[in-house]
C-alpha cells in the first residue's frame, strides 16, 4: 500500500510540481499525492494539482470563527482522504499544535535557508534570500524538516548548500536555491518518510 500523501500550499506550487514530477519519475515511489489543499483561492498549484488529476480543496481561514475551527476543517479533510504524511510546499499559514500534534513525524516542510540560519517567524519566500544577501554569507541552500507548533522548529531530516555569487539579487538566488536544492530535497524526504511509514505499518 502506498502511503497517502497531502500538500498544502499557498502560491505558484513549484515545489509541488517538484513533487509531481518525482512521482511520475519513479523518485517517488512509495507515496503517492492524494489532495492539494490550498489557503489561497486562486493559487496556480490548484490548477497544477488538476492538472494532473489530483483532488484539490480551498480552505480559507476568513470562512472560519478561529484558527481551531480552521484546523479542525484541515483535519476533517485528512481524515476523508485518509492522509498518512502532510507536506507544506510553499504554505504561507502557521499551523498551531492542535493540528500538528495529529501527525508527529509525519508532516514536513521545506525552508530555503540552512536551519538555523535565516529561519523562525517572518523569514518565508524573498524575505530569507535578502537576509541572507544582507548578511553576507557565502552558502546558503534549503532545509527539509519535521513540522511542530513552532516556525521551522522541527527536527531537521535533510539539507543541501547551495553557493553565494557576488551578483545575487534575492530573486537570482531564489531561483537557484529551488532548483539546486528544493526541488531535490523535497522528493528525497517524501520517498524517505513514505517508504518508511509503510515499511512500519504506521500508516493510518
Amino acid at each position: 500500500m502506498l502511503t497517502r500523501i497531502a500538500v498544502f500550499v499557498s502560491g505558484g506550487g513549484t515545489n509541488l510540481q517538484a513533487l509531481i514530477d518525482a512521482q511520475k519519475n519513479g523518485i517517488l515511489k512509495s507515496g503517492r499525492i492524494e489532495l492539494v489543499i490550498s489557503d489561497v483561492a486562486d493559487a496556480y498549484a490548484l490548477q497544477r494539482a488538476r492538472n494532473n488529476g489530483i483532488s484539490t480543496a480551498i480552505v480559507l481561514r476568513k470562512k472560519f470563527s478561529g484558527q481551531v475551527a480552521y484546523e479542525d476543517e484541515l483535519l476533517r479533510l485528512m481524515d476523508i482522504y485518509q492522509i498518512d504524511l502532510i507536506i507544506l510546499a510553499g504554505f504561507m499559514r502557521i499551523l498551531t499544535a492542535h493540528f500538528t500534534e495529529k501527525y508527529p513525524k509525519r508532516m514536513i516542510n521545506v525552508h530555503p535557508a540552512l536551519i538555523p540560519s535565516f529561519c523562525g517567524k517572518g523569514y518565508y519566500g524573498l524575505k530569507v534570500h535578502e537576509a541572507a544577501l544582507a548578511y553576507g554569507v557565502k552558502v546558503t541552500g534549503a532545509t527539509v524538516h519535521f513540522v511542530n507548533e513552532v516556525p521551522d522548529g522541527g527536527k531537521i531530516l535533510l539539507q543541501k548548500a547551495v553557493e553565494v555569487l557576488d551578483d545575487d539579487t534575492p530573486e537570482r538566488l531564489q531561483k537557484r536555491v529551488m532548483e539546486q536544492a528544493e526541488w531535490i530535497l523535497l522528493p528525497q524526504a517524501a520517498e524517505m518518510l513514505s517508504a518508511e511509514l509503510a515499511k512500519r505499518g504506521e500508516k493510518k
